[in-house]
């Protein structure tokens, strides 16, 4: 006769075998397993021998066995019912399925003719019957109704199939991402319900025009909330079809338009720079290289020089084009292509200039909140937007170093090279802001942050800035000589907006060649601004995507771009 062992205090039930080694928990389930005869050795805990039970801890335990018996005969008869149950509706589905191959949809002719129309323009054909066109973006059966929430792109509308629209063999398999043509008359909803457009579709006739896959290649297989970042950027193009990255996308558009109504309104001119460019706007390092027909060629990273060209023919001047930085940043607000919107504006002064930066951003922000569709996107995705109040804070650099220092936030010590110090323990050093240093991202946020209000970060060191900037006049102390630069801070952003004067003598300009270590003979257009008629004139350019992750409080700036581009990302 087999033994078996039980251990009150260390065993299971449930991955015990019975050995000595493996105990069960309980007399009772070696009772329940190998049946009330077996011999059971039974201990407290693993101090203690293995021993026989008393004869009223059998009796005990037998009794429990029953019950353990009894447990898993009624489990094993309600599994067997479901099993039926579940072979019954398998077996009814199936037979629904057949059936439903036999049912024809024809569309009657004896119905008004229906009229073909976008989503988004239905409201004044209420009562009517229409022709739509979109993928399935919501799904839900309801016994013998299918409701279908439809996507044109222009809107959602909501619709139903009852009788024999819901019957088809069609009908029983839809999936989601289907696109499919839907016909029928077009109500709005009673009162007390709620649908998009706030109204209905009832359905007489519909077509699958293109079917989505079900089961492991379904929709929501592939992508769904808990899918991993990498799996997100892999299928950015099923992402889009989502509602808020679909807003986010429509926000942009209405957004540019806005600049671009602003900009008419002060009497700004777009043009369109080259992309393919043989000198550099901010630094070498930062330069993607191609070759062009033999010749060294970059991708723009910045349209400024070309804008600049433009005043003594075409006045002040804007551009909505694509830059491209090769800087190894992986930050949330870092993109290596970004749409870059610039602006150069002739005869004005540096307060001037911010002025108009200002302008055209609170008139753009106003023009967004007063347009409808833009205020709503602007509601969805980031309800507690306020319009920026004037005027922007004004800080100069020096200050915001002051400010850095008296807050306590510091910055990492760095080497000659440009790479962290660290101490004995292998900790980063970190140390105070000093005149002359270049104010870290992480600081710069901080400290914005903490402000909460746009501010206008001016007067950076010429050392820290392109060859370009005009140097304010007289601002020279002992080791610094400082620029009519500024950067446009925004909370939870950062800078949005770089800008300066440019300087306006042909001399001072071919110094600052000198001083970078530029040859200026590929510059010789540019130079020639200086030569034909100076002027003073300044710019800047605005991260499209920066200010979109601003204005709609998104958390990076991958989320702003159609198919965002960043180190080791360029698919799809």
């Amino acid at each position: 006769m087999s033994t078996y062992h039980v251990d009150e205090a260390a065993g299971s039930d449930t991955t015990g075998t019975g050995t000595s080694d493996a105990p069960y928990q309980t007399i009772a389930f070696a009772f329940f397993t190998h049946g009330q005869d077996v011999k059971v050795l039974v201990r407290k805990d693993a101090t203690s021998p293995y021993d026989e039970p008393t004869q009223s801890s059998v009796k005990k335990a037998k009794k429990n066995a029953d019950g353990l018996e009894k447990k898993a005969k009624k489990a094993k008869e309600l599994a067997e019912r479901d099993a039926q149950a579940k072979g019954e509706e398998r077996e009814r589905k199936e037979k629904l399925l057949e059936e439903s191959k036999k049912i024809q949809l024809v569309e009657d002719p004896s119905l008004p003719a229906a009229v073909k129309a976008k989503i988004g323009n239905l409201a004044p054909l209420r009562t009517q019957r229409i022709r739509v066109f979109g993928w399935v973006h919501r799904l839900r059966s309801q016994k013998d109704i299918i409701f279908v929430v439809l996507r044109d792109g222009t809107g959602y509308l909501q619709a139903v199939l009852s009788g024999l629209p819901a019957q088809t063999y069609d009908a029983l398999t839809l999936t989601l991402e289907s696109t499919v043509e839907l016909v029928g008359t077009l109500q709005a909803t009673p009162e007390g319900k709620t649908a998009p457009g706030g109204h209905e579709l009832s359905v007489d006739y519909w077509r699958v025009v293109g079917p989505a896959p079900g089961g492991d290649d379904a929709f929501t297989n592939r992508l769904n909330e808990k899918s991993d970042p990498s799996i997100l950027a892999d299928l950015r193009h099923l992402v889009l079809r989502g509602e808020h990255a679909s807003s986010v996308l429509r926000l942009r558009s209405l957004m540019l338009s806005s600049f671009r109504e602003s900009y008419a309104a002060h009497h700004l001119l777009e043009v369109t720079p080259p992309c393919l460019v043989q000198t550099q706007v901010e630094g070498g390092a930062t330069l993607f290289k191609l070759d062009y027909y033999g010749q060294p060629a970059f991708l723009t990273q910045s349209s400024q020089l070309y804008l600049e060209t433009c005043l003594p023919s075409l006045g002040d001047v804007f551009c909505v084009q694509e830059s491209f930085r090769a800087e190894n940043s992986h930050t949330r607000r870092h993109l290596s292509e970004y749409t870059h919107l610039e602006a150069e504006l002739a005869f004005i002064d540096f307060d001037g200039l911010m002025n108009h930066i200002e302008t055209i951003i609170c008139e753009t922000v106003d023009r967004l909140l007063q347009n409808e569709t833009a205020a709503a996107l602007i509601k969805q995705l980031n309800p507690a937007f306020k319009a920026p109040a004037r005027p922007f804070m004004r800080l100069s650099y020096v200050d915001a170093i002051k400010w850095l220092n008296d807050h306590g936030i510091q910055h990492e010590e760095e080497d000659t090279e440009g790479n962290p110090i660290k101490d004995e323990a292998g900790n980063v050093k970190m140390v105070d802001h000093a005149v002359g240093d270049d104010i870290a991202e992480a600081a710069e946020r901080q400290m914005t942050d903490i402000i909460g209000t746009p501010i206008f970060l001016h007067g950076f060191p010429a050392e820290l800035k392109a060859f370009y900037m005009k140097k304010v006049p007289g601002s020279a102390d002992a080791k610094h000589v400082f620029t009519e630069s500024c950067d446009l801070l925004m909370p939870n952003v950062g800078e949005i907006v770089g800008g300066s004067m440019r300087i306006a003598d042909m001399e001072e300009l071919l110094a600052g060649y000198k001083r970078e270590g530029i040859d200026p003979a590929p510059y010789y257009w540019f130079t020639d601004q200086r030569k034909y008629g100076t002027c003073e004139h300044g710019g800047y350019g605005l991260g499209v995507e920066r200010f979109l992750a601003w204005l709609a409080n998104r958390y990076t700036v991958r989320e702003c771009s159609l198919y965002p581009r960043w180190p080791g990302r360029a698919t799809p």
